[in-house]
């Protein structure tokens, strides 16, 4: 099993203004390095038996992997939706120098940061 040290974390929102609350809360609790948000995403999908379809807006969140739990408690907590899209998927590579900084941003305060 692939246990990345860095993560690229997707959340759904009902609207653009949802996005950004959550993207704030997360920045402000240090949980995420940077948040990217797309105002606007079609999304379809099965709710309740039916097929529905709607206009939201994508989180596209970069942090250490070890921030998952707390990302996913601190959405559940705000998020409208009762079951809220927060998906996580392994950042395998990069600029090295970027996933350090993703470390400083995110490091406990305790770890220095």
């Amino acid at each position: 099993m692939v246990n990345p040290e860095y993560i690229v974390i997707f959340i759904t929102c009902n609207d653009a203004e949802e996005a950004q609350n959550i993207a704030e809360l997360l920045l402000e609790q240090r949980l995420a390095a940077c948040i990217n948000i797309v105002p606007e995403v079609s999304s379809s999908y099965w709710w309740e038996g039916k097929l529905e379809a709607a206009e939201e807006s994508l989180l596209i969140i970069k942090t250490g992997a070890k921030k998952l739990p707390e990302i996913v408690h601190s959405v559940k907590a705000v998020h409208t939706n009762t079951i809220p899209e927060i998906i996580a998927l392994p950042i395998i590579g990069g600029n090295q120098d970027y996933l350090d900084w993703i470390d400083n941003e995110v490091a406990d305060q305790s770890e220095g940061g």
